[in-house]
């Protein structure tokens, strides 16, 4: 899916540094030399992201911005000036900008921040997307599903928002940790505040600090302006930690003294800021294992894990793969297509029965490719190969007969029966759904609970 990026600048040689600069990262580029040519532009185009200067001849870039958010909310902002004050910092902030650069800044960082606000955009768009395209019943603030682990998740959700307590969500890569943050956020008594998200394995270690805190003019080589941090900007809504684990110990000291205390101050500041901000933070690692082994600090920890959210894995909730797939294609399919496309049975089979180790992202993915080749119809032929090859569950942990023999009917058996009762197990007692799991039709799945006195009778 082509990115495209609007520059706005008046000045010519910064316009063509920037469209030289995130061309070559692959995004598709146009520019205007103002904020009126920029709004003449957008009237016939969409834009992923503008990037604007803020101190322009006729109307500004802070001008400019409103309008954006007025007339196109999920377009994202950054702005960019040679002229900071904190006030303007401000000001763009509470308009709508994702952030706030000034010039000069190093390549590096620009390509950053704009990664990082098409990421949180195209977040909103999808849940939008998504939102579309599912019942009320079938999903919750954003989130698909209708599964039991689903309901039970959509429920601790809505018990949580209500408090101000810090919230840690646990689970796989891929299973959807910032969605049910931003759940949690929405149906909090802070929803009509900020909702900030940052992936501090995606930060340098030497801009951590500044992009929490803020930093003050001059504190440090590039710092060229006043800034706010990531605190200042969800100032009254939620803070979301993503991947918290690989945050350095010493940002770990200091984001506990923050948590305690409920102020800060920015890097080479002298004035102390309070922090009325909620925590909420993500791991996909096992942040009690890094506690015992010296790199994840135990009272930072207990601090964050005061509610405990764990996401399943989408292989423990294949119940949803359906509604997910109809959700994806209903994402991806080609404009004016009125209907999702449509699944052959071999298809489906191969997309129910894969463990997907990246979990929804991974379904997506398969998806936005099968459409890519075929518009109108998900087929096995369109599907990654990896889908099709079939893995036979490890039944055993060794294959060893003892050298006295052994009697192989009797363990087949109790293997089988185990195997029964572990698929009813996972469908709350669905006989059909249970046999579906193991791959045999509801009479099949009937006669053999019979054969081991298991059948109760109930459908």
């Amino acid at each position: 899916m082509t990115i495209r990026i609007l520059i706005v600048d008046d000045e010519l040689s910064m316009r063509e540094f920037l469209s030289i600069l995130l061309e070559r990262e692959g995004y598709n580029v146009t520019v205007a030399s103002s904020a009126l040519e920029a709004l003449r532009v957008m009237e016939s185009s969409l834009f992923d992201l503008v990037l604007s200067d803020v101190n322009m001849p006729g109307l500004s870039g802070i001008e400019l911005l409103g309008r954006i958010k007025q007339n196109s909310p999920e377009t994202a902002v950054l702005m960019l000036t040679a002229f900071s004050t904190s006030e303007q910092a401000v000001e763009a902030m509470k308009l709508g900008a994702y952030d706030y650069i000034c010039k000069p800044f190093k390549n590096e960082e620009i390509k950053q921040l704009v990664k990082n606000a098409l990421e949180k955009q195209g977040l909103k768009r999808e849940n939008v997307l998504l939102k579309k395209g599912v019942s009320e019943r079938d999903s919750f603030c954003g989130i698909i599903g209708k599964s039991q682990k689903m309901r039970e998740l959509f429920d601790m959700i809505q018990k949580v928002a209500a408090s101000q307590s810090s919230v840690l969500i646990l689970g796989e890569s891929g299973t959807g940790k910032e969605l049910a943050a931003r759940s949690i956020h929405i149906c909090s008594p802070r929803k009509s505040k900020p909702f900030v998200a940052v992936n501090c394995g995606a930060i340098p270690e030497n801009l951590i600090e500044s992009e929490l805190f803020g930093h003050k003019k001059g504190s440090f080589t590039g710092a060229v302006g006043d800034r706010p941090g990531l605190f200042e900007q969800a100032e009254g809504g939620t803070l979301f930690l993503d991947e918290i684990g690989e945050l350095p110990l010493l940002m770990q000291t200091k984001l506990l003294r923050v948590l305690q205390e409920r102020e800060f101050k920015r890097v080479g500041d002298a004035v102390t800021r309070k922090a009325d901000v909620r925590i909420i933070s993500a791991s996909n690692r096992d942040l009690e294992s890094q506690v015992k082994d010296g790199t994840f600090r135990e009272d930072l920890f207990y601090r964050l894990n005061v509610v405990q959210l764990v996401m399943p894995p989408l292989r423990e909730r294949i119940e949803d793969i359906p509604l997910l797939i109809e959700n994806f294609c209903r994402k991806y399919q080609a404009d004016g297509q009125s209907k999702p496309a449509a699944v052959t049975p071999g298809a489906l089979k191969a997309l129910m029965n894969h463990p997907y180790p990246g979990n929804i992202r991974e379904l997506e993915n398969c998806i936005e490719r099968s459409l890519i080749l075929d518009p109108a119809l998900i087929s096995e032929s369109s599907l990654p190969q990896q889908l099709l090859v079939q893995k036979s569950p490890c039944l055993t942990a060794e294959c060893n007969i003892p050298d006295e023999g052994m009697m192989l009917e009797p363990l087949l058996e109790d293997l089988e029966k185990k195997y029964l009762l572990k698929a009813l197990e996972k469908t709350g007692g669905a006989k059909k759904k249970a046999g579906e799991l193991l791959g045999m039709s509801f009479r099949s799945f009937r006669y053999r609970l019979a054969k081991f006195g298991l059948d109760s009778g109930e459908e």
